[in-house]
């Protein structure tokens, strides 16, 4: 289950996967968490549905207060801890390891916000990229997408 929340929370708010820590009881509580690393700081807006799920968990965890997602043995879990586990589910699941990585929610939630809004400078700021073109690499499209694209144009008969 709490693999399941950890996956959840980056795709649904694109946030890093070390970023994980920054999602508390008080921040689920007020919505949004705010982040500080690398001498940056900015808000990560939680979506309430994800919040409800996230307070149900802590409650049933008798989490009261601080991170919420925490070990067995009560400690931070680590962004090795959560990669370890997605490899672990992927073996269970019969996918390649080698293609999932926590940063792949990343890339998905980026992908998807563009889709929905088609505005590049904004998901940038969500993202926390300083720069537009760090985040152009998260909407490059394949050749079979594109090739997808062009075919729905119906410009040939």
């Amino acid at each position: 289950e709490r693999l399941a929340l950890v996956m959840e929370t980056i795709c649904a708010t694109g946030i890093r996967v070390g970023e994980v820590p920054y999602i508390t009881v008080e921040a689920l509580r007020r919505g949004k968490a705010v982040v500080a690393l690398k001498g940056k700081v900015r808000t990560i807006l939680l979506p309430e549905k994800l919040c409800k799920k996230l307070l149900k968990y802590v409650k049933r965890q008798k989490i009261t207060s601080g991170e919420v997602f925490l070990t067995g043995g009560g400690k931070r879990l680590s962004r090795v801890q959560i990669w370890a586990e997605m490899k672990r589910l992927c073996r269970a699941a019969g996918v390649a390891a080698d293609k999932v990585f926590p940063h792949n929610l990343r890339h998905l939630f980026a992908r998807t916000f563009y889709r929905a809004c088609q505005d590049v400078v904004k998901l940038a700021d969500i993202l926390g990229h300083s720069s537009i073109e760090t985040t152009r690499i998260y909407l490059l499209t394949t050749g079979t997408e594109h090739l997808r694209r062009l075919e729905r144009l119906g410009l040939l008969c």
